[in-house]
């Protein structure tokens, strides 16, 4: 036990270690996310860009929308809508990251260093690495579905003002206190099923991958803790995340985007196995990665961005490496 006097002396992450990484957690990850947020914007609109269930239902007015690519998506949204719009939705996607991040980086090197353990020689077992990873992520989401559900819905605002739909929002606490209106504390987890079982998968990716392909190159070749071991194995996290999540991402965006009743519940999609049946029978397997491209060349700069902010900040602020 160390004294109450000396313990009011030592820097903060060492007097509060857990709330410092989720602070430091929280700001790296607002940076990122306003970096590559545009492109997380171009990524939902893909997603439910010719969603058959929707037109079945009459949501698409009739008209069948001519598809368009990731560049043709992102142009039309500047040309159409202004540039700014590619920041819609931008405020409840940090809010997210505050809760998102913070929780699941606390929870994982939680599970590494005090549950889950390392090895005799410092490594941590991949297979140790995927449970944290998948368990920490899991956690996070679920805090963070509430801020998850807004982001989507506010990004598909200037799409519905554009086809003549009237809008739904007038702002983030708008969208908060409508949706708690008409689906209650229920309609405020609206898709946090595919919710938590995308961020399983995409930590699985990024946290399991970063982690192992770091302490991989730390412990066999002759890199040193530095921004060129980080970018490495930040690059490969990023690659393997978005191609284990973005299926799930693509049900979580329709689950999420869909019309509800007054009860909370959706009107297109009974649950997130029902979406998935139907987008694979009315649109093809492959519809199950639309949005691939954008949601790798985001999470590549994403994690590119996060990890090196992260690393840095923690190195400025005295808290030991990842």
């Amino acid at each position: 036990m160390v004294p109450a006097e000396d313990e009011k002396s030592l820097p903060l992450p060492e007097r509060w270690p857990r709330a410092s990484k989720f602070a430091l957690s929280a700001c790296a990850a607002t940076v990122a996310e306003l970096v590559t947020f545009p492109l997380d914007l171009t990524k939902t609109r893909l997603q439910v860009q010719g969603e058959a269930a929707a037109q079945g239902s009459g949501a698409a007015a009739g008209q069948a929308v001519p598809y368009r690519g990731m560049l043709r998506t992102a142009a039309g949204v500047v040309q159409e809508e202004g540039l700014l719009k590619l920041w819609q939705g931008a405020t409840p996607a940090v809010y997210r990251h505050i809760v998102y991040s913070g929780v699941r980086m606390v929870a994982y090197e939680h599970l590494r260093d005090s549950v889950l353990g390392r090895a005799e020689d410092e490594s941590f077992p991949f297979w140790k690495a995927v449970v944290g990873g998948m368990s920490a992520g899991a956690i996070g989401q679920f805090f963070a579905s509430p801020t998850d559900l807004v982001k989507v819905q506010m990004q598909m605002e200037g799409k519905r003002k554009l086809e003549g739909k009237p809008l739904r929002f007038r702002g983030v606490h708008h969208a908060f206190m409508k949706i708690l209106s008409e689906g209650g504390i229920r309609g405020l987890w609206a898709g946090w099923v595919p919710n938590v079982q995308r961020a399983a998968l995409v930590n699985m990716g990024d946290l399991t991958t970063y982690d192992s392909v770091k302490h991989f190159l730390l412990l066999n070749t002759p890199l040193t803790d530095n921004s060129l071991t980080h970018s490495v194995a930040s690059g490969c996290s990023g690659l393997v995340a978005a191609v284990l999540g973005t299926p799930a991402d693509v049900v979580k965006t329709r689950i999420m985007n869909q019309p509800r009743d007054k009860q909370g519940r959706g009107l297109l999609y009974k649950s997130s196995t029902d979406c998935l049946i139907q987008t694979v029978q009315g649109e093809g397997f492959m519809s199950l990665y639309k949005g691939f491209i954008p949601t790798w060349m985001r999470m590549a700069p994403w994690s590119l961005v996060f990890w090196l902010t992260y690393e840095q900040i923690r190195r400025i602020c005295g808290v030991s490496s990842f």
